[in-house]
């Protein structure tokens, strides 16, 4: 049977697989549902491994596959699926981390009381994002696009009962709303100007391509990937469910606007404002999201603020005009990611809903698997060498330093690769060492094989897929091969410097003042961003839409138009009369008469 078709089959029998669970559950409401979703993703991951062995072993590029769906006399509308390498290496990477969260979701979610309905939608989410990974075509990627953008509001508010989980829930369908008016809006320009949806016909249209549907690009990804301007919904999703959060910042939803920007890279790669405007959002975006991570407390929202960052590398990584290094680090960022969040659920449930890193400690002794894959996920999340993080960020950084770039981009990249360091070396010491901070009564136990196995299985892949993935990858432009030991060397003076600089950091904290820093409060308060939009903009709408609608409306319709200037308009016809009456009664007599006289004898 030849490859492309055989590709094809198994790319549709790993939808179907995962299909089987959803058909299942509207029979039934077991609780064992969960196991046979469990069970049907890792399935669907060989499936999928297979789908990209055999793409390995095939001679195309990619395997395009159309059904027509709609034809009129001027405009065609297909189903289109394009196979290539991004798409097939994503699917089995994004099964492999929902397997290991599924797994994990039958411990952490035990005394849920809607086990099947949480089941089918992260089995939901998960398609969504397949369907995006594999679309062709603008029409069917955006169907994917919001799915996971309207199934994500679902799940982040699943504890509907709590109110800053309705509140960040709203933030994100929000902040993704502000986004998709981007998205939409390319997508009517090309559907307009070009007449066309199918991706290679608009690639073969590049000269009619301006600068405004690129914008509505980078707006989309601002949006779906969490860039500066549209951010704060990210940290604000931890709110939800610990194993929604790790499918959310690792394989799913942030990555969407990632990947959207490079599916559609040929676009972007002809206008070089694209490129500088995602290469300096990118970096600025980098660094926020770290300088917040530094100061917070909340274990969760710390891994989501380093989420965040790595995002802003992804897309400084586009800005570079290298889609292949952004897909490398969004693929590999997703093993340690999921399993950072895997292992704060893990230490969160233990101590009894404990989220503060202030209030742990000593947890290496009680917790020692999970404190010992912590502390790999960080290595790997601060580019430690031969980890799985260190294989994209080390090549990121080099090629950064070796390309035609502004020096500010490049220089707080750099920062934000230092504070990655920091925070990641703060999460190790106040969680792993020195004396417990949390309740002495506290049972901790980690030995379940649902909280272990998934966790175990994570950390190989943050030690080993930066070695197999980047093996599996092939550049489309040549990377450098030679430059000077100072631009090789970057990353690990970086890195080493960082080290010493938080270990420092670290040994001071016992000895600085009680009371906080201005720059501590700038960072923690979150640059008093959320303070400025959330509270400041719907009170200046409010005091505008107070002024004019009730003061105007008001002074309208009764001083302009109502009972008042009813009033005002019977004062001039009062006044012209009442000056002609004077009271002169005997002159009005005196008139009155002549005036009967002369009519007499004028007329008799």
């Amino acid at each position: 049977m030849p490859a492309s078709p055989l590709l094809a089959l198994t790319h549709f029998m790993t939808l179907a697989i995962l299909l089987v669970p959803l058909v299942i559950s509207m029979l039934t409401t077991k609780v064992w549902i969960i196991e046979k979703t469990k069970t049907s993703v890792k399935t669907a991951f060989f499936t999928s491994t297979l789908s990209f062995l055999l793409f390995k072993l095939s001679p195309p590029l990619s395997v395009v596959m159309d059904y027509s769906l709609l034809s009129a006399s001027t405009f065609h509308l297909k189903l289109n699926l394009k196979f290539d390498l991004y798409s097939m290496l994503f699917t089995p990477t994004a099964l492999y981390i929902s397997w290991c969260i599924l797994e994990f979701s039958q411990w952490y979610m035990d005394k849920d009381p809607y086990p099947s309905k949480f089941t089918k939608y992260l089995l939901t989410f998960i398609m969504a994002m397949m369907i995006l990974v594999s679309a062709n075509s603008p029409l069917l990627f955006f169907i994917g696009w919001e799915g996971v953008g309207i199934l994500s509001f679902f799940l982040i508010a699943w504890w509907q009962n709590r109110p800053n989980t309705n509140t960040s829930a709203l933030q994100a369908i929000i902040y993704n709303r502000m986004g998709d008016i981007g998205l939409i809006s390319c997508l009517a320009w090309l559907t307009t100007r070009l007449n066309t949806l199918a991706l290679q016909k608009i690639f073969t249209c590049d000269d009619f391509i301006t600068l405004l549907p690129l914008l509505g690009l980078i707006l989309a990804a601002m949006g779906k990937s969490a860039q500066f301007g549209l951010h704060p919904w990210l940290p604000a999703a931890v709110e939800g469910p610990t194993p929604i959060s790790a499918l959310l910042h690792s394989s799913t939803m942030v990555v969407a606007g990632i990947f959207l920007l490079i599916h559609m890279h040929p676009l972007l790669t002809l206008n070089k404002y694209a490129l500088s405007a995602c290469l300096l959002l990118g970096a600025i975006t980098s660094l926020v999201a770290a300088f917040y991570a530094l100061t917070q407390n909340d274990i969760k929202k710390i891994i989501a603020f380093s989420t965040s960052s790595h995002l802003g590398f992804m897309m400084v990584t586009v800005g570079l005009d290298q889609p292949q290094l952004a897909f490398l680090h969004l693929s590999l960022h997703a093993f340690f990611k999921a399993m950072l969040f895997l292992c704060s659920g893990s230490i969160i449930h233990n101590l009894n809903n404990e989220q503060d890193i202030r209030k742990m400690g000593g947890l290496h002794k009680c917790l020692p698997i999970t404190s010992a894959c912590l502390t790999i996920g960080s290595m790997a999340l601060a580019g430690t060498p031969f980890l799985t993080g260190f294989y994209s960020k080390d090549i990121i950084i080099e090629t950064m330093t070796t390309s035609h770039l502004n020096a500010f981009a490049l220089l707080i990249t750099l920062i934000a690769t230092s504070f990655t360091v920091v925070y990641s070396l703060r999460i190790t010491m106040f969680v792993q060492t020195g004396q417990p901070q949390h309740m002495s009564m506290l049972l901790l136990d980690e030995y379940n094989p649902l909280v272990i196995n998934p966790i175990i299985r994570l950390a190989a892949g943050s030690i080993a897929a930066g070695l197999i993935i980047s093996m599996n990858i092939t550049p489309l432009e040549t990377l450098p091969m030679t430059m000077p030991m100072y631009i090789k060397t970057v990353t690990l003076v970086v890195v080493a410097l960082s080290l010493l600089m938080a270990l420092k950091l670290a040994a001071m904290t016992n000895k600085m003042p009680p009371k906080s820093s201005h720059t501590h409060n700038f960072s923690n308060s979150l640059m008093y961003f959320n303070t400025m939009i959330h509270r400041s903009t719907p009170m200046i709408t409010s005091t505008i839409s107070e002024k004019y609608s009730t003061r105007m409306m008001d002074s309208t319709w009764q001083e302009k138009m109502g009972p008042k200037k009813l009033a005002e308009s019977q004062v001039l016809p009062t006044k012209t009369t009442s000056s002609l009456q004077k009271g002169l009664i005997k002159i009005y007599l005196t008139s009155f008469i002549l005036s009967i006289l002369l009519l007499t004898y004028l007329f008799y």
